[in-house]
């Protein structure tokens, strides 16, 4: 008896997803065939169909999981740190760690961008992924505002948008010139957006309770 097991979908997609990460980094989005990304999974160009509709649907799918880590390990960072501005720095650090150690992500996106700009079904695809991905960041930031009874500095979807800016635009200095982009820059620009809403949050937790006045502590008449 034959003890192979064919992969489940999951297996299949994820697969999929690491050979395109790779092969795309390689050799650019447009100079790479599905058949080549399915070569690298170890699967047929089949299967590659089965899983996405489309090399732009593959690239879409590469770049909406990646935000989707970067946002759970910045909202991790936070939760983890003793105060609002310590959650400030660890957030800043989780996203200079993914720009510099995951450049390629910033690439790919700058490459589909440009590829896009003059095809509006590509332009179409990216703005919903782009507005799934705001929308994601969005409830995050209002589930821990909400959390830490926290009033943010911008509406939940604006905030969104620049850190999504701030993180992607950085990147792509810091692939032109590294030493333009010190480690301590995004937590000096988010102190200055969001640093008095987490310094109230702060002190407000450093305060001691109110007392409470027992029953016995009342003086009967």
């Amino acid at each position: 008896m034959n003890g192979r097991t064919r992969p489940t979908r999951a297996e299949t997609r994820r697969r999929i997803l690491d050979a395109a990460f790779t092969v795309f980094g390689d050799q650019g989005i447009a100079a790479t065939k599905l058949t080549e990304v399915a070569a690298a999974a170890g699967l047929t160009k089949g299967a590659v169909y089965s899983s996405f509709a489309s090399k732009d649907e593959l690239v879409l799918a590469l770049m909406e999981e990646h935000a989707a880590h970067r946002l759970e390990a910045s909202l991790a960072g936070f939760a983890e740190a003793d105060d609002g501005g310590a959650g400030l720095a660890n957030v800043a650090a989780v996203l200079m760690h993914e720009m510099r150690t995951d450049a390629v992500w910033h690439r790919l996106l700058a490459e589909f961008f440009a590829m896009a700009h003059h095809d509006d079904r590509r332009r179409d695809a990216l703005r919903r992924r782009r507005r799934e991905v705001r929308d994601t960041i969005a409830r995050a930031l209002d589930r821990l505002a909400e959390g830490l009874d926290l009033e943010l500095p911008l509406p939940a979807q604006e905030f969104a948008v620049v850190l999504l800016a701030l993180s992607n635009g950085l990147a792509v200095e810091a692939d032109i010139d590294d030493e333009s982009v010190p480690d301590g820059l995004l937590a000096r620009v988010l102190t200055l957006i969001a640093g008095d809403a987490v310094a109230k949050v702060s002190g407000l937790a450093a305060q001691p309770p109110p007392e409470q006045t027992s029953p016995s502590s009342v003086r009967r008449r």
